[in-house]
């Protein structure tokens, strides 16, 4: 299956409306998005675009129904009052709203991780770690990925609100903790902006959306699309 994955959205709406000038190429088979679509740099006030953003995302899911989402942290951290870098006290009630909103749309589509064929999908990253330590609170092995896949998606917010967790872990950067079990499984990650989509350790990175503090882009602007049965990626610009 060829997935188109739509990374970090930090209230640039317009986005979603280069992903549906994609998709309706059809050139692949199905979205995925990895959220954060709440928050950007000295934007806490701007409820307005809080609003634009999410209502844009449940249109795209209401055009796109087979689109899975990843919770990311910027997304949860209203629903947990987790408070964070760009968390806006004002946009709190507009978040929860809106992001109660989409999960009604896409029901069961919505979850922090994701497996198709042989692809993981999640904001952060699955680290070995966090897989560890949730055996270690269950006192239980978890043999299968669908089993690991069930765990994290059902992880309280303690659990996940950890530097390993899938919402929060940057394996671009946290070299000493492993990656699970990258010679089985890819994953497709967005949360840590990166000049270039890229594949290392076993992991895709793929916001080339974000910005600078000063406002200045990052990345290209760039979209990844995953073959979910190889791990391979292309990459198609935004038009």
């Amino acid at each position: 299956m060829k997935v188109l994955v739509i990374p970090d959205i930090h209230l640039k709406p317009w986005i979603f409306n280069e992903a549906e000038k994609l998709m309706k190429k059809g050139a692949t088979d199905k979205a995925v998005c990895l959220m954060d679509i709440a928050d950007d740099w000295n934007m806490g006030y701007q409820i307005q675009l809080y609003e634009e953003a999410y209502d844009r995302a449940i249109q795209f899911a209401r055009d796109f129904p087979e689109t899975l989402w990843c919770y990311g942290n910027h997304d949860i951290s209203y629903v947990w009052n987790k408070l964070e870098s760009g968390y806006s006290r004002i946009a709190e009630n507009v978040v929860c709203k809106k992001l109660a909103e989409l999960k009604e749309e896409v029901s069961e589509k919505i979850a922090f991780l994701h497996r198709i064929d042989i692809t993981l999908f999640s904001h952060g990253g699955l680290s070995l770690d966090f897989v560890q330590r949730m055996e270690k609170n269950r006192n239980k092995k978890l043999i299968t990925i669908d089993e690991v896949v069930e765990a994290v998606n059902a992880a309280s917010p303690d659990e996940l609100w950890n530097d390993d967790s899938p919402i929060w872990f940057r394996p671009q950067y946290a070299l000493e903790l492993a990656v699970y079990k990258k010679d089985l499984y890819t994953q497709v990650v967005g949360h840590t902006p990166v000049e270039q989509i890229y594949k290392s350790r076993g992991i895709i990175s793929t916001d080339t959306f974000s910005t600078t503090s000063g406002g200045a882009q990052i990345g290209p602007s760039q979209f990844a699309v995953v073959d979910t049965k190889t791990g391979c990626f292309g990459i198609v610009p935004s038009q």
